[in-house]
C-alpha cells in the first residue's frame, strides 16, 4: 500500500475542511436575472393611472369625499412599490381630509388612517383611532385585526392576544396574524405552518396580492428557520407574480451575501433595485457588504449618503432603530443614540425598545445601567438575534460568563438572519 505524505494527508484535511464550510449553492442567476433587467414597472403604471382616474373624478365632484381615501389608497401602493416618503405622507393628508369631513364617525377610513400611521410608526396615534373604531363598534372584527397589529407594535402583547382570539380562527387574516404572534413567542415551525395556511386561502381564491405577501413572508420565515432553499424559492414565487417586486430580490440579494458569501454578486443585486427603490436602508445593506469586503472606505461612503437620504427629516421615527444602533457605535454621537433609545421606550416599550437603551448606555460606558435594564426589559423577552447579541455583551462586560454561553450557541445557529458580519464577533464572545 502507499504511503501517504505529510502535504497529501494536509491537502486530503484541508479539502475536507472546505467541503464542510463551504455552503451551498442556492441562488442560480438564471432564475432572477430577467426580473433585474427588466425596465418597465406595470403595477406603478396601474397605480400611477388610477390616481389621475380618481383624482379627476374628485376635482369634477369635490363633495365625493369618499374618493379621497380612493385615492389615497394608491397613494399608499405607489409607497410600498417606490419607498418614497412623499407618497405616504401624501395619502395621510388626504385621509385627514376624509375623516376631518365626516368628523371621524366612520370606521373605515380610520382604520385606514391609523394603517397609515402605523407605517410612519404613529403606533400611539394609531392607537387612539383603534380605539375610536373599536368605540363606535361597526366593523368589530376588522378593528380588531387593526388592534392587533398596533398593540403588537407597542409591546402590549396581552391585549394584542385578547385581540387575536377576537377572530375567526379559520380566516386568512387569523392565519397571519397568529404567525406573527408564534414569531414573537419564538416558535418558528408554528409560524411557518400557520404562513401556509394562509398562503392556501390566497391561491384558494386566487387573490395576487395576497398570495405574494405570503411568499415573501415565507422567504423570510423560512430563511431565519435556516431552510434557505424553502426561503429561496418563495422569493422566485412572489416574483413570478410581480417581477418588480423589490422585497423578494433583497431576499435574494440576503441569500447570496449571508448564505453564499458572493458579496460582488449581492453588490450588483442590490445596486439595480436601490435605483427603483428609494428606500435608504439600502446603504446601510451596502455597507454592511463592504464591511464584510473590509472595504471601510466604501461602508463609510454608504453611511453617509444613508445619513443624506434621512436629511429631509420627513421620515419621523421610522428609522430610529437604525439610528440609535448606527450613533451607539459612534462616540461622538452616543447621546443621540440614548435620546432616541429613550424616546423610541417612550413611543413603544418593547424589548427591542429596551434594547436600544440598554446598549446606548453600554457604549456610553454604563455596562451597570445596560445590565439592569437588559435583564428587567429584554433577557427571555425577545428571540431576535440582534437583541440576544447585544445581551451577551452586556453580560461579559459584567462578568456573567455563566449567561453568555447558551446565548453564544443560539446566535451562532442564527448566523445567516444576523449576517456574516457576526460570525467573528459571536466566537470572540
Amino acid at each position: 500500500m502507499k504511503k501517504l505524505t505529510i502535504l497529501t494527508v494536509f491537502s486530503i484535511f484541508f479539502l475536507t475542511v472546505s467541503c464542510e464550510t463551504k455552503p451551498k449553492q442556492v441562488s442560480n442567476k438564471a432564475d432572477y436575472e430577467k426580473y433585474l433587467e427588466k425596465e418597465d414597472n406595470t403595477s406603478l403604471d396601474f397605480v400611477s393611472n388610477e390616481i389621475n382616474f380618481w383624482q379627476t373624478k374628485y376635482d369634477k365632484a369635490p363633495n365625493q369625499m369618499s374618493y379621497l381615501s380612493i385615492i389615497a389608497s394608491n397613494y399608499s401602493k405607489k409607497f410600498d412599490i417606490t419607498a418614497n416618503i412623499d407618497y405616504l405622507l401624501k395619502a395621510e393628508d388626504l385621509l385627514l381630509q376624509y375623516n376631518q369631513s365626516v368628523k371621524y364617525s366612520k370606521v373605515n377610513p380610520m382604520r385606514t388612517l391609523a394603517r397609515n400611521y402605523i407605517s410612519q410608526h404613529r403606533f400611539k396615534e394609531a392607537l387612539i383611532l383603534a380605539n375610536k373604531a373599536k368605540e363606535i363598534g361597526e366593523g368589530i372584527e376588522e378593528t380588531h385585526k387593526l388592534l392587533f397589529d398596533v398593540q403588537m407594535e407597542l409591546g402590549n402583547y396581552n391585549e394584542a392576544e385578547k385581540s387575536l382570539n377576537a377572530l375567526n380562527k379559520r380566516e386568512f387574516d387569523y392565519y397571519i396574524r397568529a404567525a406573527k404572534w408564534n414569531d414573537h413567542k419564538g416558535d418558528l415551525d408554528t409560524t411557518i405552518v400557520l404562513m401556509k395556511k394562509a398562503a392556501a386561502e390566497a391561491e384558494k381564491y386566487d387573490n395576487k396580492g395576497l398570495k405574494i405577501w405570503c411568499y415573501t413572508n415565507l422567504g423570510d420565515f423560512n430563511g431565519h428557520a435556516g431552510n434557505i432553499k424553502d426561503s429561496y424559492d418563495n422569493y422566485l414565487k412572489a416574483l413570478s407574480l410581480d417581477a418588480n417586486n423589490n422585497y423578494a430580490l433583497k431576499g435574494i440579494a440576503w441569500i447570496v451575501f449571508s448564505h453564499e458569501k458572493n458579496a460582488e454578486e449581492a453588490k450588483r443585486i442590490i445596486n439595480v433595485i436601490s435605483k427603483r427603490h428609494d428606500s435608504p436602508d439600502f446603504y446601510l445593506l451596502k455597507a454592511e457588504i463592504a464591511e464584510f469586503e473590509n472595504n471601510m472606505k466604501e461602508k463609510k461612503a454608504n453611511l453617509d449618503q444613508y445619513a443624506v437620504a434621512l436629511k429631509s427629516n420627513k421620515y419621523g421615527a421610522m428609522y430610529n432603530k437604525y439610528n440609535a444602533i448606527l450613533y451607539a457605535d459612534d462616540k461622538e454621537k452616543v447621546n443621540q443614540a440614548l435620546e432616541i433609545a429613550k424616546e423610541e421606550v417612550d413611543h413603544r416599550p418593547t424589548p427591542v425598545s429596551y434594547d436600544l437603551l440598554a446598549w446606548s448606555y453600554f457604549n456610553k460606558g454604563d455596562k451597570e445601567k445596560a445590565l439592569e435594564i437588559a435583564n428587567q426589559f429584554v433577557a427571555g423577552k425577545s428571540f431576535e438575534p440582534q437583541l440576544n447579541y447585544h445581551l451577551a455583551i452586556i453580560y461579559k462586560a459584567n462578568n456573567q460568563l455563566e449567561k453568555v454561553k447558551p446565548i453564544k450557541k443560539d446566535l451562532m445557529n442564527s448566523l445567516y438572519e444576523l449576517g456574516p458580519n457576526y460570525e467573528s464577533k459571536i466566537k470572540s464572545l
